[in-house]
C-alpha cells in the first residue's frame, strides 16, 4: 500500500488543470463562465438568470455544465468546447519555482482535465509549464464523459495504463478525488481552504510548497500540513 504521508511509491503524478496548476486568484475561468453562460442563453433562448441558472444546475447534478447539456438537450460538445475556451490566457503568469517542483518529482506526470487537451496546452504555456507532462487528457479523451463519472476515470486510466495503487491525484473539486482514492490512488486536494473527507489525503493551498516538500530530505507530510 502506498505510504501516503510521503507518497514514496508514486509513479505516476496526476494533475488536474483549472484551480490546481494554476491558482484560483488568476480569475481565467471567469472567462470561460461567462463564456457558457452566452452559450446557454443562446442555444436554449433563455435570459442570462435562467443560463447562470442551468450552468449551476447542470454542474452540480452532471459534474460539468456541458455534461447537462448533452443529457439533457443532445447538444454537441466540440462547438461548445470551442467557444468557451476562446478566452485571453494571457492573465496567467509562471510561478517561481513550480516547474523546478514538477520536474524533480520522480517518474511520470500526467494532466487530466474536464477540459480539452488544446486547451490544457494554452494554460501550461502561460504558467511556464510546457514540456513538463508525458501526457495531457481532455474530456475529449474520455468520451466527453465529466470527472467526476467513474466512466471517466475508466477511460482515461486504461488509455494512459497508469496503475492506481502507484499513482495520486491533486485536484480542486472534492468531489473528483472520490474515484481515485477507491481506486487506490493517493489523493491531494489543492484549494485555498480544506473540504475534509474520508476520500481526501492532503490539501494544500500551496502546491509548489507541497510538491517541494516530497523531496527526500523533507520531513514527513503528516508533521507538516
Amino acid at each position: 500500500m502506498m505510504k501516503i504521508d510521503t507518497f514514496d511509491d508514486v509513479d505516476t503524478w496526476v494533475f488536474d488543470l483549472d484551480h490546481t496548476l494554476y491558482p484560483p486568484h488568476m480569475r481565467l475561468f471567469d472567462q470561460i463562465e461567462v463564456r457558457m453562460t452566452a452559450w446557454v442563453m443562446q442555444t436554449l433562448d433563455v435570459d442570462e438568470a435562467e443560463a447562470d441558472r442551468l450552468r449551476a444546475l447542470y454542474w452540480r447534478e452532471h459534474g460539468t455544465t456541458l455534461a447537462g447539456l448533452m443529457r439533457e438537450h443532445d447538444m454537441d460538445p466540440e462547438g461548445y468546447l470551442d467557444h468557451v475556451h476562446d478566452i485571453d490566457f494571457s492573465i496567467l503568469s509562471p510561478e517561481p519555482g513550480l516547474a523546478d517542483a514538477i520536474v524533480a518529482l520522480p517518474g511520470r506526470k500526467i494532466i487530466y482535465t474536464n477540459g480539452t487537451r488544446p486547451y490544457a496546452k494554452n494554460v501550461i504555456e502561460n504558467r511556464g509549464l510546457s514540456g513538463l507532462f508525458d501526457a495531457i487528457y481532455g474530456i475529449e479523451h474520455a468520451d466527453y464523459h465529466p470527472k467526476p463519472d467513474s466512466a471517466a476515470f475508466d477511460r482515461v486510466f486504461t488509455l494512459d495504463g497508469l496503475s492506481p495503487e502507484r499513482a495520486v491525484m491533486f485536484e480542486d473539486d472534492p468531489r473528483n478525488l472520490a474515484v481515485p482514492h477507491a481506486l487506490g490512488m493517493g489523493t491531494v486536494h489543492v484549494a485555498p481552504e480544506p473540504a475534509p473527507a474520508d476520500h481526501i489525503h492532503h490539501h494544500t493551498s500551496d502546491l509548489r510548497g507541497f510538491l517541494t516538500q516530497l523531496r527526500p530530505d523533507s520531513a514527513p507530510l503528516s508533521s507538516q500540513l
